[in-house]
């Protein structure tokens, strides 16, 4: 009895087929976020090289970046997603972009009560 090919083994096929799709190098970087985060930064740049306008790449790159101990990098990223957000009109983006990137630089100015 044959068992269903899981997310990622569909995911990996369809990268096979198509290593150009912005979507699926997305998705395959997500699968790979809590188990493999040095595969999924892989999958990340992917998309930032070759998608730079693919604009929900920037704040999950950043937030790789940070995890990887990388800030210096985590704050290009952000600073060029903002950029590539406020472009594309998507506003609502940017703002959760801005929000990574003062929560890095320490500019979060919430109570901690």
């Amino acid at each position: 009895m044959e068992t269903a090919p899981s997310r990622l083994q569909q995911l990996l096929a369809f990268y096979e087929d198509d290593p150009t799709d912005a979507f699926t190098i997305y998705a395959l970087a997500t699968e790979y976020r809590e188990t493999e985060p040095e595969t999924a930064m892989r999958y990340y740049q992917t998309l930032l090289d070759q998608h730079p306008d693919y604009v929900g790449t920037y704040y999950h790159a950043g937030k790789m970046l940070q995890h990887l101990q990388k800030p210096d990098e985590a704050e290009k990223v952000y600073q060029k997603g903002l950029r590539v957000a406020r472009k594309a009109g998507q506003l609502h983006a940017a703002s959760e972009i801005q929000q990574a990137l003062n929560q890095l630089l320490g500019l979060d100015y919430e109570d901690e009560d």
